[in-house]
This record gives C-alpha cells, sequence and structure tokens, in this order.
C-alpha cells in the first residue's frame, strides 16, 4: 500500500548513491548478494537475541535492496537480476520470522502463522507476475520491479515496519505476527480476486 509513495521519495537518493557504487566498479548483482548476506546476519542475530545489531543489519539489508535496482537502471536490468531480488527477498523475510521462533520457541506457531501467510502473499503475487507476462503485460513505471506488479494492504514497505516494531519491542512479536498475518490473508484475497479478474478480460 506505502511501496510506491515510499519509492517517489527515496529513489531519487538511490540513483544519486548508484552512481557512486558504480563507478567503484560494483554491480547490481553483487550488491543483491550482500544484501541477502546481511539479511542473513540480520536473522542470526536475533536467533542470538541480539536484536539491535539485527535493526541496523535489516537496514544495511533494505538498504541494498534499493540500491541494486538503481544500480541495475545505470545499464540495462536483466531478468537475472530481477530473479535473484524476489528471490532472495522472500527467502529473507520467512528467514526473518523463522529467527524470532528461534530465539524463543514460545513465538513458533505466531511466526508459523506469519511465515504461511507470506506463502499467500508470495504465490498470488507471482503467479499473477506469470500470467501477466503471457499476456505481454510488463512492469509499471511506478513499481519498476521487472515484472507485472500487483499491490495489495500489506507490501514491502508495510512489512518492513512491522520488522523494526518486532526488534524494538520483541514482546510484541506474538501480537503483531497474528495480526499482520491476517492483513497479509487480506491482501491474498484481494490479489486472487484481482487476479481472476484480469484473467477473465
Amino acid at each position: 500500500m506505502l511501496d510506491r509513495a515510499v519509492r517517489r521519495r527515496i529513489d531519487p537518493h538511490l540513483e544519486k548513491a548508484a552512481v557512486a557504487l558504480r563507478s567503484w566498479g560494483l554491480g547490481a548483482d553483487q550488491v543483491t548478494w550482500l544484501g541477502f548476506l546481511l539479511g542473513l546476519a540480520s536473522a542470526a542475530a536475533i536467533a542470538g537475541d541480539w536484536l539491535m545489531p539485527a535493526l541496523l543489519l535489516l537496514f544495511g539489508n533494505r538498504l541494498c535492496d534499493g540500491l541494486d535496482g538503481a544500480l541495475a537502471r545505470l545499464t540495462r536490468p536483466t531478468e537475472r537480476g530481477a530473479y535473484l531480488d524476489i528471490v532472495l527477498d522472500f527467502l529473507f523475510y520467512a528467514l526473518f520470522v523463522f529467527a524470532f521462533a528461534v530465539r524463543d520457541p514460545v513465538d513458533a506457531l505466531p511466526a508459523a502463522f506469519l511465515v504461511l501467510s507470506f506463502v499467500g502473499t508470495g504465490t498470488s503475487f507471482l503467479a499473477h507476475a506469470i500470467f501477466m507476462a503471457k499476456r505481454g503485460v510488463g512492469d509499471t513505471p511506478t513499481a519498476r520491479k521487472g515484472i507485472a506488479y500487483i499491490g495489495g494492504l500489506t507490501e514491502g514497505t508495510e512489512t518492513i515496519l512491522v520488522f523494526v516494531v518486532m526488534l524494538l519491542v520483541p514482546n510484541s512479536f506474538a501480537l503483531l505476527a497474528w495480526i499482520f498475518g491476517a492483513l497479509c490473508w487480506l491482501t491474498t484475497g484481494t490479489r486472487i480476486a484481482t487476479s481472476l479478474a484480469d484473467l477473465r478480460r
């Protein structure tokens, strides 16, 4: 819901930073992998109950997630890069939640529910993109995802905001997981309805 508004504000800054990174010889795929490694480190820190380092590593992961696309657009975005970006993002989201279950097994059930809800949002997102691509429908100028983008109530921005609150107030994890998971199912439902309508056209 907030992704497009946030991207309009941060993209100009990311593009300036990408120019500097390119001058240092860094490529988009390298930044994508660096971001994923920071995400892995963030999850490991959560599992070890080092939540403030995990928060810093989360910010690093998200910064790289914005920079890799900006770097790619300086040259020519590739299908390989878009694939890596999407797959590693979804893996990181699941790892982040799983790490809270490792940190405290009491949180395992709400963590499982939240990961299940991510399966719903992820599959509804990607399945829509597959069938839109078959119809020749590509990316939108504002989403810039490399695939046909379908929004929803819970997108990347909302997910990261919830992750930040979970790290700052870890005792809220279970409550946030149940609430955000339910909102993710609303997103899944609206995406399915939208996709079915698109496929009927």
